[in-house]
Formats: structure tokens, sequence, C-alpha cells
């Protein structure tokens, strides 16, 4: 907010900036202007309406910046044409409210909740560029709603090994890469030869583009990685170019459809031996979950959240919390090494308290 006199007149304009020096420009541009004569620059513009942001702003905005992501494109465009059906698309955007989400997601109740909170995902989606472009103050909270089956199961030793020995090819290679690097599915079925490194002993995965700069990085390959693509290379004819689980498929390369088939076969597969061998059943699960199991995993090994957040390719620290679980042996670790001369000792079956070692020693004093 910028505020100053102007021929005897208080002037008041909210800037958006988000530092002072970016204030003063802008305000410095404000004197500019009204010495000029054009005083219009105070009246605020009409937001536009939902309908019309969506059509002449977000949908081109989408297709051009996502192009080399059809899935998105679909989705978005899914999304879209839901929103622009329902009862608030001729509402201006500043108008819009969380009441209205739940409005939407109570009106479509009768299809499942994925179907739902791709309208609202699109809806939070578009809300967020237009406060970005300058078309709205503030975006609205969006609630999404509940029921969808979520992606953050995480799976044991034994689970990981009997769903890999069952999955077809190229998707247990595809789940390989998953559980070693925590890739993103999208990531690992658009992984060209070019971006992989092989050498004697090991080897290296450049993530090229993603839906973030935090996204570009590059992996080095566990043991396991390691085999599974230098065995593809080598069976695909050593390529230095190329998809690296090419398919008939109009991408070019494997896509969501053709592995969640191989992964509900793998599935099926599992559970039918389970029942053979009268063991417990593999509960189903999504293949993104591979992911998260694997992102867990470096968590639970003592990886910080910081450098987690670089391996998964996050820009936010806050998405990544999502991946640590500390249990309580991990949090009697952590306060042991903060301090080594002091013991955890359990106050009665309640919470974990700290006791100085000359306590232990005899020499307990009140410390009330």
């Amino acid at each position: 907010m910028v505020k100053f006199m102007w021929l005897g007149q208080t002037i008041r304009k909210s800037t958006r900036a988000t530092s002072a020096k970016d204030a003063r420009s802008i305000e410095a541009k404000l004197r500019s202007e009204l010495a000029r004569g054009n005083w219009g620059i105070l009246t605020a513009k009409a937001a536009p309406t939902l309908a019309e942001f969506i059509r002449q702003d977000f949908l081109p905005h989408v297709r051009t910046k996502c192009a080399p992501k059809p899935a998105t494109v679909r989705y978005y465009e899914t999304g879209a044409k839901s929103l622009l059906a329902s009862d608030f698309g001729g509402l201006r955007i500043n108008e819009l409210t969380d009441q209205h989400a739940g409005q939407y997601a109570a009106r479509h109740s009768h299809l499942s909740p994925s179907t739902v909170n791709c309208g609202l995902r699109t809806l939070r989606r578009a809300l967020y560029l237009a406060a970005e472009w300058g078309k709205l103050e503030r975006r609205p909270k969006v609630t999404l709603a509940k029921g969808e089956r979520q992606r953050e199961r995480v799976l044991t030793d034994a689970e990981v090994t009997a769903y890999v020995a069952a999955c077809e090819q190229p998707w247990r290679d595809a789940a390989t890469v998953m559980l070693g690097t925590g890739m993103r599915p999208g990531e690992v079925f658009s992984l060209r030869w070019e971006h992989v490194l092989l050498n004697g002993s090991g080897g290296f995965i450049q993530i090229a583009q993603g839906k973030s700069r935090a996204a570009r990085r590059l992996l080095p390959m566990v043991p396991a990685v390691y085999t599974a693509l230098q065995a593809r290379w080598k069976t695909l004819g050593q390529p230095q170019e190329s998809w690296v689980f090419p398919s008939s498929s109009k991408g070019g390369h494997l896509e969501g459809g053709t592995a969640k088939g191989q992964h509900a076969r793998a599935l099926s597969k599992v559970n039918k031996e389970a029942k053979g061998d009268n063991r417990p059943k593999l509960k189903p699960f999504e293949p993104y979950c591979l992911r998260h199991t694997a992102l867990t995993r470096l968590a639970e090994a003592g990886c910080d959240a910081f450098t987690l957040a670089r391996i998964a390719g996050h820009s936010s620290i806050t998405i990544t919390q999502r991946y640590c679980h500390p249990q309580a042996d991990a949090i009697e670790r952590a306060f042991s090494r903060l301090a080594p001369n002091r013991e955890l000792v359990n106050d009665g079956g309640q919470q974990p308290m700290l006791r100085a070692a000359n306590v232990r020693a005899g020499n307990a004093t009140n410390t009330d």
C-alpha cells in the first residue's frame, strides 16, 4: 500500500508489492502518471468474470505453458469445462469465496471425489494465476472435497519385494526407478537416455524439466536402479538418444494409462499368490505411493527436510514435510544428540522427559 498527498488529495493504492523497494518504484510511477493528468490510473478496473478469465487467460496460458504435458492440459481443460457450466461461472473472480467451492462440491456429490477435485483444483489454480497477474487482490481459499484416494501410503520392504517381482515390463523397471530415486511417475515415463549417465560402477539421472525450477535436479543411482537401467540400455541396443521407456503411445513413451493397467495386474498377481500361500493380501495402492515410499525411507534414514526437498524436486519445504513421519525412537535420538550428557526417562508411561546426568548420580536438586 502506498499513501501520499497529491494536489491536496490523499492518494491510497494497493501495490501488491512484496518489498519496500518495489512499492517505492510503483509510487514513483503513480506520481509520474498523475503529473501527466492520468487520474484514471487510480480507478480500479472491474475484475473479469470467472468464465471470461478461464476462456481468455487461463486456458490459453495452460495450453501454451503445459504444451509438452498433454495430460496436464487435458486435466485443466476438463476442470475448466465443469467450472464454465457451474452456477458461479458468471460471477466476477473477486466475488468468489470458499462457500462457492463448497456449493460446487455439493452439487457434484454424485461424482467421484477425484472428479470433483479436478474442478476445484482448476479453480484454485485459476485464482492463483489471477492474483499473480494482478487481476485479483487476494485469492480465496478453495477447500477440496474429502474422500479422494490418498497417495501417502508407505509400503513395507516385504510388500515392495513381492510387488516388484509381480510387475510386467516396462513397468517393473519404471517402478524400480521410482522406488530408488523418489522421482514422480511422469518424470520416469518421459525419461530420455540423453539424461541418463551410466558408468562402470554407478550413474546419475538428470531431470531436465518439471513442474517448477526446483524439479530440475541431478539424482545418483542406487544399485537396483543402476542394474535395471543398464540392462534396459543393453536390451534396447545401447541408444544414445530416445526414450528410456518407449511405447506405441501418442507421446512415444510409457504413459499413465498403460502403467495403471500393469500396476493393477501386478496387484492381482501378488494377491492370487498370497491366497494360495495363505499370506495376507496386499492392499491396493496408487502407483504414486512408490514415490512416497522412497522419499519416506530417505527421511527415516536421517535425510533432513531441506535435502529431501532437493531430492524430491519440491519448491516448498511445506510439501516435503508430508514425507517426514518421525517415530518415537527418532525423536529420542534427536534429543540424545542435542544433549549427550542427559538421558531420556519416561514419567510413569507419559511423555518422555530429559533428566540431567547428576540426577542419575543421586545429586538431584529441586528445579521447580
